[in-house]
């Protein structure tokens, strides 16, 4: 391409400073350097996440950022090095990335890699090292990715390659939110056929999750959230109960335990709320219960009583479902084309990159499942 091996000029959303609105403007994105990737976005989905960095993490060290993390979009340009993708291909970035060299790639007992931005810079969710820049400053690389970009470099560890025919309005949901919650029901928490599951939260990655419960076989699924619109939502994705703790005088613990002789078989927290966290630990059947951490935070401490899990109980957390992500996401997306799971049904909203900050809106109120962004055609 006639942009190849230049910088190129763009238009972004960068988050100058923590609980300000996203400022549109203009950056500079450098050529991809050793086995980097540059790729223009086409779409990308708004996440919780992203509102975790602006409003509840606060770590002034991780500002300037362009936020986003759940795109999609087409290799504009490969850096040195790069054999494996090439300018055109549809590819979608990855917050976590699958280097398949160390020690936690080579194991089939986890989905970490050493070499992720998360495994340094958790703290500040960006690596100091970024190809952005705006009025002269570098601007970090939210989780690695800044998908509220037209254009963004990624190093090839962190790139999925996807199906040349996959929409990618959709199949960026794909990158976080519905692979998340989804592969913690079927991956992490293992649900088995005729269980009774419990999914706290009933957002984006909640309803991935009541899915993944359903489509694992679950006999009954409870939907948790305080917020009763989302109920008929739930529905759709396969959730057969639906509890608001508020419409109850005892915690919601005890109301599940009378509903299923003892507690659920399985429960996944969605939320990233550490008493949310602890209710569904406590709702699970003593002896064998699982109960799933999913929904992010890192700003506060949780507890137990230690009897919840000397009982029998575990208690196990997930990040980006338990998938190996640049060998799963182009398989979900093969799911997602096939029918095997859903993506349309979590779309409420479609917005332009200017209309970022009421997308944020949006997710902030609780008004929106997932908010899709048109980036660039």
């Amino acid at each position: 391409m006639a942009t190849a091996g230049k910088v190129i000029k763009c238009r972004a959303a960068v988050a100058w400073e923590p609980t300000a609105p996203l400022k549109i403007e203009e950056i500079e994105v450098a050529p991809p350097q050793e086995g980097e990737i540059r790729i223009k976005v086409v779409a990308t989905g708004v996440c919780h996440t992203d509102l975790y960095h602006l409003f509840e993490g606060k770590d002034k060290r991780g500002f300037p950022s362009v936020l986003g993390h759940e795109g999609a979009g087409v290799v504009e340009s490969v850096g040195p090095g790069v054999t494996d993708f090439k300018p055109g291909d549809k590819v979608i970035p990855l917050f976590l990335s699958q280097c398949g060299e160390c020690k936690f790639c080579k194991s089939p007992k986890t989905n970490l890699c050493d070499r992720n931005w998360s495994s340094k810079y958790h703290d500040i969710m960006s690596d100091p090292t970024t190809r952005l820049t705006c009025r002269g400053r570098p601007i970090l690389q939210f989780m690695g990715t800044s998908t509220f970009s037209e254009y963004t470099v990624i190093n090839q560890i962190a790139v999925g390659k996807i199906a040349d025919d996959a929409p990618l309005d959709r199949v960026c949901l794909l990158s976080c939110g519905i692979s998340t919650g989804y592969g913690a029901a079927v991956n992490t928490a293992g649900v088995t056929p005729g269980s009774v599951c419990a999914v706290f939260g009933l957002g984006a990655v909640g309803l991935a999750a009541v899915m993944g419960c359903k489509n694992a076989g679950a006999s009954r699924i409870f939907a948790v959230d305080i917020n009763e619109q989302k109920f008929e939502k739930a529905k759709v994705f396969g959730a057969t109960d639906f509890l608001n703790p508020k419409a109850y005088n005892k915690p919601i613990s005890e109301v599940l335990a009378e509903m299923t002789n003892g507690g659920v078989d399985f429960s996944l927290e969605c939320v990233g709320n550490t008493e949310v966290m602890r209710t569904a630990l406590e709702s699970c059947v003593k002896g064998w219960g699982v109960s799933v951490l999913v929904g992010w935070t890192d700003v506060k401490d949780f507890s137990a009583r230690p009897i919840q899990l000397i009982s029998g109980k575990t208690w196990k957390g997930s990040l980006f479902g338990g998938f190996k992500s640049k060998d799963s996401v182009p398989n979900l997306v093969c799911d997602y084309m096939s029918g095997k799971i859903k993506l349309d049904e979590f779309i409420t909203h479609k917005m332009s990159l200017e209309q970022v900050n009421d997308a944020v809106n949006l997710m902030k109120t609780g008004q929106c499942i997932r908010c899709i962004l048109n980036i660039s055609k």
